[in-house]
């Protein structure tokens, strides 16, 4: 199992539009508006590395307002 943290950063005023979109993704288990550097930190659990880039880039990043993400993968 891999756990991930996904920093997202979105659009002026989009933030509270998107986290019902980001948590109602499968691989999501937390989603969180945050301040900071980014808007909205994502806790993602995956079979496999390969399943985060895909719930990142597939899915998460094809939102309209999402700016820009970073992903930080678990080492425990």
């Amino acid at each position: 199992m891999v756990h991930a943290f996904i920093m997202v950063k979105t659009a002026a005023g989009k933030s509270e539009e998107l986290l019902d979109s980001i948590r109602s993704l499968e691989a999501v288990t937390e989603a969180h508006i945050v301040a900071g550097n980014y808007d909205i930190i994502t806790e993602v659990d995956a079979d496999e590395v390969y399943d985060v880039l895909h719930t990142v880039t597939g899915e998460m990043q094809k939102f309209g307002g999402v700016a820009d993400t970073k992903t930080y993968i678990s080492l425990q």
